[in-house]
């Protein structure tokens, strides 16, 4: 388990903008040295100016997630940069809305390739390494809310956070004989680009005017759940579930009830059960 940043080196995907970019400033505020992946370079290079601004070690590639040797020589670069790599957030994500039943081949090819595809890139490039360096480690990844409790319209999205909250779960377990700690990130509304990601979609799928956006985020849509909460907010949550070695981190208290209907829901189906096998004289 991490107790302290000072000297920590720390791998951040995604971390240009976002819960990525305000985790890496509170890390780096710890003083840990960061390495900054992201896909848009501008954005990458002012985030890593903002961060050696205030005094951050802070170290910058462009990096396509969804590229398994992009990733591989991010990978190579960080430990060469930073020595080791302590902490490891593989926050990188993207969005699509509408029903299932309207998405193309390709929104689901881009949402997969970026949001499932890519934590397993991370996880395949730099566990193994995390491993051999014999020292205490965490690795992180951002999911949803809509990876705990299914979100009518946000279908393809969910089912890569389903499959990033499988991915953590299980690692979590894997991990625990090497004093390894694996955190995921559910929370729900949160100020960031996520609702503006056909930006950043490439034109082997489409391109970003193809791309069914997912709603709106801001507190003016009254529609979705869960209040606007800031990414600094999130950020803070990631570092305590770190020292802790927690493997849930939730943000907003009115998630909390849809949770436990879904599991009410799973018992439910168990109660079932064991009333059809006790009607057949079952044991």
């Amino acid at each position: 388990m991490i107790d302290r940043f000072e000297g920590a080196g720390a791998v951040i995907t995604g971390g240009a903008s976002g819960i990525g970019y305000a985790t890496a400033e509170s890390l780096g505020r710890r003083g840990a040295n960061v390495v900054l992946a992201d896909v848009e370079a501008a954005a990458l290079a002012r985030a890593c100016d903002q961060l050696r601004a205030i005094g951050v070690d802070a170290h910058g590639v462009v990096c396509d997630v969804r590229d398994r040797h992009q990733v591989q020589s991010m990978a190579d670069g960080a430990f060469d940069h930073l020595g080791r790599v302590d902490v490891l957030f593989n926050n990188a994500g993207v969005g699509v809305g509408g029903p299932i039943v309207t998405m193309s081949h390709d929104d689901w090819r881009w949402v997969v390739d970026v949001n499932l595809w890519g934590p397993i890139h991370g996880v395949e490039s730099f566990l193994p390494r995390m491993i051999e360096q014999r020292t205490p480690g965490h690795v992180v990844f951002t999911a949803s809310f809509a990876g705990l409790v299914p979100n009518v319209g946000l279908g393809s999205y969910c089912v890569t956070k389903y499959g990033v909250v499988a991915l953590a779960e299980v690692l979590a377990k894997e991990m625990r004989q090497h004093g390894i700690g694996v955190s995921v990130l559910c929370p729900m509304r949160v100020a960031t680009n996520i609702a503006t990601s056909e930006r950043n979609r490439q034109l082997d799928y489409g391109g970003p005017k193809v791309s069914p956006r997912i709603p709106d985020q801001d507190e003016d849509n009254g529609e979705l759940a869960g209040r606007v909460i800031p990414v600094g907010e999130v950020a803070e949550r990631v570092i305590e579930a770190i020292v802790t070695n927690a493997l849930y981190i939730v943000t907003h208290e009115e998630s909390r009830d849809p949770v436990r209907r879904r599991f009410q829901r799973i018992e439910q189906a168990y109660a079932t059960l064991a009333d059809r096998q006790r009607a057949r004289g079952e044991s």
